[in-house]
């Protein structure tokens, strides 16, 4: 559908190298734009599946969804990407964000986050162009450093995931494209483009035109059934952020603002969710509405549609269930209209 925004599959460290190549090539045969791989704290590092998918795939886009520089210096970013937009024929997507303040206090502080994205998208852009570093940021250096093997092609598209206005307007900055996360509302997407035009507005440079938004997606020809997955899946995520994100209220405020449903209400699942109960009694179609996509492939398909009115150009998908690589086959040719 020309009027439809491009579809991407999120694969992640979850996930064992065979399972991620085995639904890559599914998504590629199925007409998906990107694979985004999600690099979560101690699980797989994501580096082996993306070297895997590139090797088994030819088209599809390969993007780190994402790195933060708190446990991977950016020099070493540019390092592996370089590599890795060589094995894939200059098919390479470098995402940088600044991780979630609870999971990096695990192991390093938490400290100024809005300076090391921004330290980190500069070195390893500038790397990445093959030319050298002379910089020193407020939190990251590096010095007299190039990359010493021949680059692919020039440039290596570098997003930037963001939640506050701060980040937002850095991502207009500096970055390529921005990666909206799970749990963000499609009104965030309409703030979110005022605050990239604003970041870029201010350097005089052109606002980036790429909006990744990721979702969770069940598909089921039995709707009923697809939205209690969604359900169950998004209670968990909604969870899971809302106590790692307690020391970043800007990410609340993403999370929380202008999802359509009633404070008192949301606050009370919260607890609920947080009380243990499963997101299938929690949480109703007002909940899916803001923060996934469920249903027969054809709801899917109108609900996806109805995201680009926020201004996504992408949509990634996490498919839910038992059978991921029939709802990506069902999904693609849905969408392409076949």
């Amino acid at each position: 559908m020309s009027n439809a925004p491009k579809l991407a599959l999120r694969l992640s460290s979850a996930m064992s190298v065979d399972t991620s190549v085995r639904l890559a090539v599914v998504a590629e045969e199925s007409g998906f734009s990107t694979l985004w791989f999600a690099e979560n704290p101690y699980q797989r590092g994501v580096l082996p599946a993306v070297a895997a998918c590139a090797v088994a795939t030819t088209s599809i886009d390969l993007g780190i969804g994402v790195f933060n520089p708190y446990n991977r210096h950016p020099t070493l970013m540019a390092m592996e990407m370089g590599a890795i937009d060589e094995l894939s024929g200059g098919r390479a997507i470098l995402g940088i964000g600044s991780g979630v303040p609870a999971w990096v206090e695990c192991v390093t502080p938490y400290r100024r986050p809005l300076e090391a994205v921004r330290d980190a998208v500069f070195i390893a852009r500038t790397l990445l162009a093959g030319e050298e570093v002379n910089y020193s940021g407020k939190m990251y250096s590096a010095k007299g450093v190039r990359l010493e093997y021949e680059l692919t092609r020039r440039q290596v598209p570098v997003h930037v995931a963001a939640m506050g206005q701060k980040m937002l307007h850095l991502c207009g900055e500096v970055a390529d494209g921005l990666l909206i996360g799970n749990m963000c509302p499609p009104a965030f997407t309409l703030m979110a483009k005022d605050r990239l035009d604003k970041g870029a507005t201010r350097v005089s440079r052109q606002c980036p035109t790429e909006i990744t938004k990721y979702l969770p997606c069940a598909l089921h020809k039995d709707g009923n059934v697809a939205r209690k997955a969604a359900c169950n899946a998004i209670g968990k995520t909604l969870s899971s952020f809302w106590k790692a994100y307690q020391a970043a209220p800007a990410a609340l405020s993403a999370i929380r603002d202008g999802n359509g449903i009633e404070p008192d209400r949301f606050e009370e699942a919260l607890t609920r969710l947080a009380n243990g109960e499963p997101g299938e009694l929690v949480l109703d179609d007002t909940f899916l509405a803001a923060y996934g996509v469920a249903g027969t492939p054809e709801d899917s398909v109108e609900q996806i549609l109805s995201l680009k009115e926020s201004g996504v150009t992408q949509v990634t998908v996490t498919m839910l269930g038992d059978t991921p690589e029939v709802n990506i086959q069902q999904l693609g040719a849905a969408l392409s209209g076949s």
